[in-house]
């Protein structure tokens, strides 16, 4: 699936019981979606027009036609990089062998699916503003918490003021000192995390600009944005923990470091440089 397609199964939840409907006929039939009429659908789907039309608008197209051309789209898109495999939550079989192919070709779907429903505009807003922020605070529960994590030693390395929180007092606490000059950043795949949507709204409340990184559709954690990114990894419910999702998330942190890296690359260069003789340095010695 490419970004439409995407954009519909990662909103499912969000949907009214009859645009569900829809929803899940486009999901398992799209070819067929493309050539029938609005009425043909309503008719198979036993909802309103007016539920398709609403549906349409949810999907940010101007109604069922664009809705339809999106698809289309996304199907000859699909068919001209012959399509990646499907997700497996649970490997086919007990062999290595299957084990080293499930993982990997969920990473790598989670990667391809993640490009489709980026925005490019709310990338370079969020590059923008977390460049200019006097503090980036970065807010995340759980296997969030691990990416959260993983941004503050990139940005450290290159001399930027982050401050990394995992817990809800510690990120409020963050949060009650920030101002217009800084960023706060909240990862969440669900985007239902109750600590980052209650931390996110203290940032807000003192002036701070609000990054949310989510899966795609909506959710109370990205509402609450000033610039909104998005992955997806399309994880069954059924999972063991944040495995393809997690490797979306961080491939997002690694664009975000790049591209704040390129809007000053010679000092960051050196940055970087002066923190990797200085590691080095503390190695020689144990």
């Amino acid at each position: 699936m490419n970004r439409e397609l995407i954009f519909i199964q990662e909103s499912l939840h969000t949907f009214k019981p009859s645009e569900r409907k829809v929803a899940e006929f486009i999901l398992e039939k799209p070819a067929d979606v493309i050539n029938i009429s609005i009425q043909k659908l309503a008719e198979n789907t036993q909802v309103s027009e007016a539920t398709i039309i609403r549906l349409s608008r949810s999907l940010q197209c101007k109604g069922f036609k664009e809705l339809k051309l999106k698809i289309a789209y996304d199907l000859a898109k699909a068919k001209a990089e012959k399509n990646l495999e499907g997700y497996e939550d649970i490997p086919r079989d007990d062999s290595v062998s299957s084990m080293i192919h499930s993982v990997s070709q969920n990473n790598i779907q989670a990667i391809h699916n993640t490009v489709g429903v980026l925005d490019e505009a709310e990338l370079e807003k969020a590059i923008e503003l977390i460049s200019k922020a006097r503090i980036v605070a970065v807010y995340g529960i759980g296997a969030s918490g691990l990416i959260a994590m993983d941004f503050k030693q990139k940005l450290t390395r290159i001399n930027r003021w982050c401050e990394a929180a995992y817990d809800k007092d510690t990120q409020v606490t963050i949060a009650a000192n920030l101002s217009e000059a800084d960023v706060a950043f909240g990862i969440s795949y669900s985007g239902h995390t109750k600590d980052i949507i209650e931390s996110l709204e203290v940032a807000k409340e003192n002036g701070a600009s609000v990054i949310t990184l989510t899966r795609s559709g909506e959710n109370p954690t990205s509402a609450i944005a000033d610039v909104k990114l998005n992955t997806t990894s399309l994880e069954r419910n059924v999972r063991s923990g944040a495995t393809s999702s997690r490797i979306a998330q961080l491939n997002v942190i690694d664009i975000l470091f790049f591209g704040v890296m390129k809007l000053d690359q010679e000092r960051n260069i050196k940055a970087l440089d002066k923190t990797r003789k200085a590691v080095e340095a503390s190695k020689r010695h144990v």
